[in-house]
């Protein structure tokens, strides 16, 4: 590999990442690359990613969401409501379609 095709790109809130003209990254490379990521940046690569490829949502459903999540949020706050492991869940959903 030269120098000619690979560059370096790093901005103050996200870890450097390498393009190579002549090789792209397998996603095994990219999983390893990234599990030494901040969770923050990992959140919001994981939201680009979504974005690039889905869209984004109407603004009133955007904002409507962001009202459910700060309505889940005092919930969980004000303990009525409470968080239950994705694994008990996935569980859960199993013993009901008798999986």
């Amino acid at each position: 590999m030269t120098a000619e095709n690979v560059s370096r790109e790093q901005s103050w809130n996200s870890p450097a990442i390498m393009h190579t003209a002549a090789m792209p990254m397998t996603l095994e490379q990219i999983v390893e690359e990234t599990r030494q990521w901040p969770e923050d940046v990992i959140a919001e690569f994981v939201d680009r990613i979504t974005l690039a490829k889905h869209g984004g949502l109407p603004a009133a459903r955007e904002h409507a969401w962001g009202d459910v999540a700060q309505r889940r949020s005092a919930e969980l706050d004000s303990g009525q409501a409470a968080l239950v492991p994705g694994q008990e869940v996935s569980e859960r959903i199993r013993r009901i379609v008798g999986r």
